[in-house]
């Protein structure tokens, strides 16, 4: 595998980092709006250029402002991606020139001796170019690149320099790691979300704060643990949708869910302190919607007071509430602690391993004939429902698909002792069974062979029984043969 170059994009808030970021990774990954501080966290895109490939990493704003914690944290974030980056560009806004913070960020990108970039963006039109120029030559660099993230003008100039040197070759040519697992952690704000993906991941990747909605874009981190590479996608908190305020909450909530469609597993986080609440059961039915993998994971467990039978009795409210997926395994613990945190390896590649599961159909099948063996299958206005076999038609998750005589007769019940059968034989702990019934198409040729048959119906035979109806042939004395149908008891 090719190691890709990293480049950073960095500068004060509402300067254009997310959209000039959006436009090289060549999709909408980062939440973008008119307030400044929409990004608060690294965010990272593989990308290319010209058959360079790099990874392009978004930061949060870089404030000089000491006296919040957040501003602090957003800060670190954006120091962090200059030291790690090969590459960093350098944006500013044409319409604030002189701005010191700019100053001050200059001065660091110098002390770390890093090829950077000075990019003057929302210049659209040529006396913008001018007034870039003019007003930010006093930096005292070479080249000002005067740039419009939003509309794309100047971008490709800025874009030759800033990969000149970078290895060429086709991205597309590399196999992609089909064993990577996507790991999204969801759940109502401040559950701890962050707090998780920085414990497993070994370091403070994300911002992390007690206050809810710190944590507003939904963030990739790349881990490998025992061998195995994993991607931890932290999402913003999901409220109620009444809740939901218009703009950046909206932005945030909406990428939530985009990372749950990404995932192949969600772990969905709940407060064990405060309870199960409708919000929790709202998140797990659209998890469960997208057909993902999903296990429960019950943090701030060191909160909660340890009377006696205390797991006994959450364990058993927990699979009542979430009684719409039983199949999802549930680990105790605590993110801030570390409690437990360990065993979500094991139980997500277990997870991660059903999702992508195939068997044979003579398998499948054995399990239904034990099933039906067991209990037959129901029966509707003297139709009984007759189960062919059963084949699997879909992966991740599994698909299976019965071919019965009328899927009509089957009743959601005896579905439901189906699904709980196949669910222990095959073992598919933590991810959703579809279950798919269809008719049982007739032979070939069926249109053929009824045709045939209406004909003989009306040739002289002379003797046959087709379907109600019966044929004979009757010789008088006089030996004229006559054709009778449908004869009466009485043989006229």
């Amino acid at each position: 595998m090719h190691q890709r170059p990293l480049v950073a994009i960095v500068g004060r808030p509402n300067t254009g980092k997310s959209t000039l970021f959006n436009r090289l990774a060549g999709e909408r990954r980062a939440a973008v709006h008119h307030l400044p501080g929409m990004t608060r966290d690294r965010h990272y895109a593989d990308t290319d250029y010209r058959m360079r490939p790099y990874t392009v990493i978004d930061t949060g704003g870089y404030e000089d402002d000491t006296t919040s914690t957040m501003l602090q944290q957003m800060r670190t974030q954006s120091l962090l991606a200059m030291e790690e980056a090969d590459r960093v560009i350098f944006l500013t806004d044409v319409n604030e020139p002189n701005d010191p913070v700019d100053l001050e960020i200059l001065e660091k990108l110098r002390a770390f001796g890093k090829p950077f970039f000075l990019a003057v963006n929302k210049c659209e039109g040529e006396m913008r170019e001018a007034q870039a120029y003019a007003d930010f030559s006093v930096f005292g660099l070479d080249q000002v690149y005067p740039v419009s993230a939003l509309h794309g003008d100047g971008v490709y100039d800025l874009m030759d320099d800033v990969t000149d040197g970078f290895e060429t070759w086709d991205p597309d040519e590399e196999e992609e790691d089909e064993h990577t697992v996507r790991i999204a952690i969801v759940g109502r704000q401040n559950t701890g979300k962050s707090t998780l993906l920085n414990k497993l991941f070994g370091e403070e990747r994300v911002i992390a704060n007690p206050e809810g909605g710190t944590t507003r874009d939904a963030i990739d981190a790349a881990v490998e643990v025992d061998g195995k590479r994993y991607i931890l996608i932290d999402t913003a908190g999901i409220r109620r949708r009444g809740r939901i305020e218009r703009g950046p909450e909206k932005l945030s909530v909406h990428s939530s869910f985009r990372a749950i469609d990404r995932a192949h597993v969600a772990v969905l986080m709940l407060d064990a302190s405060a309870g199960i609440t409708a919000q929790d059961q709202h998140i797990a039915g659209y998890i469960l919607e997208r057909r993902k993998s999903c296990m429960l994971f019950l943090n701030k467990w060191d909160l909660v007071s340890k009377k006696e039978d205390a797991f006994g009795r959450t364990i058993k409210e927990v699979r009542r509430e979430f009684r719409f997926m039983p199949w999802a395994p549930i680990v105790t613990g605590s993110a801030f602690t570390g409690q437990r945190t360990h065993r979500l390896w094991p139980l997500v590649e277990r997870c991660a391993e059903n999702f992508r599961k195939e068997f044979s159909t003579s398998e499948l099948n054995l399990i239904l004939k034990k099933a039906t063996s067991y209990l037959s299958p129901p029966t509707r206005k003297g139709n009984t429902l007759t189960i062919k076999y059963v084949t699997q038609t879909g992966s991740r998750p599994p698909a299976l698909t019965f071919f019965v005589n009328d899927p009509k007769l089957m009743h959601f019940s005896y579905e439901r002792f189906l699904q709980n059968q196949f669910y222990r034989q095959l073992g598919l702990e933590g991810t959703p069974l579809v279950m798919r019934f269809r008719r049982k198409a007739p032979p070939r040729g069926w249109e053929k062979a009824v045709r045939q048959q209406r004909a003989s119906h009306r040739a002289p035979r002379e003797t046959q029984h087709m379907e109600d109806t019966f044929y004979a042939s009757v010789y008088t004395d006089e030996g004229v043969v006559l054709e009778a149908g449908n004869l009466g008891e009485d043989g006229e």
